[in-house]
């Protein structure tokens, strides 16, 4: 089976001449599909930038980094574009627009994909809203809403359109234990349904269960794909 996200001998830098400073170092690993992967390690190690690298946010600089078989090295805006239409992305912030309602942040999402423009966007931003439990806060703002509820907004937004990828990062971050379980938990579940790729950044070693492996990373390398629960900080 080909793999969904392939990366060989990956290397970034941000800065420039004496400033240049190297935040990954000769990444290699594939991500197959349906796989549910965490990816762990210490603050700064470099795994928000690795993320954003293979969700197409910026563009990779060295190595080979593949996303559903397009070479990200290099790529061009249009395709840097076309792959982050193929994937949804969960945030520890959320980052809902809170002048809209939660079944207009859910739509929104939709709107970026042309060729389901004529069907019923609100009927299926209404229905992703139901399955994760919210069928009472389709027309909620934002502001109204728990935490735990933003976030099952972000998960209905990013899914809603069937990506093949979801990438999350620190998404129980700013959650209760009970909400921070039910929001994995969620996520594990409709992944499942749909077939698709979750990555998962996270400190949070209260749902290291959920993941199918673990992958840890330090000081801009990984380490190794079978990390214990001892070695990372619980959050409280």
């Amino acid at each position: 089976m080909e793999p969904i996200i392939s990366i060989q001998n990956l290397n970034h830098y941000f800065g420039q001449g004496s400033l240049r400073k190297q935040v990954l170092i000769d990444i290699n690993l594939d991500i197959y599909r349906g796989e549910i992967v965490i990816l762990t390690g210490p603050s700064g190690s470099g795994k928000t930038t690795l993320l954003t690298l293979m969700g197409g946010l910026r563009s990779a600089q060295e190595g080979s980094l593949k996303i559903l078989g397009q070479q990200m090295c290099g790529a061009n805006k249009r395709q840097l574009t076309e792959i982050r239409r193929q994937i949804g992305y969960i945030f520890q912030a959320h980052n809902l627009m809170t002048f809209l309602t939660a079944k207009q942040n859910v739509r929104m999402s939709l709107e970026l994909h042309e060729e389901i423009l004529d069907e019923d966007l609100d009927a299926k931003a209404t229905a992703i809203l139901e399955h994760v439990g919210l069928g009472d806060r389709v027309n909620y703002y934002a502001e109204n809403l728990s935490g735990g509820q933003k976030q099952r907004v972000a998960i209905a937004r990013a899914l809603v359109s069937h990506p093949k990828i979801v990438l999350a990062d620190e998404p129980t971050a700013a959650l209760d234990k009970k909400s921070g379980r039910d929001v994995v938990e969620l996520m594990h579940k409709l992944a499942k349904e749909q077939g698709c790729t979750i990555l998962m950044v996270t400190h949070d070693n209260r749902i290291l269960d959920i993941g199918d492996r673990i992958i840890y990373m330090e000081d801009g390398h990984l380490k190794n794909d079978s990390v214990d629960a001892d070695v990372l900080t619980p959050i409280n």
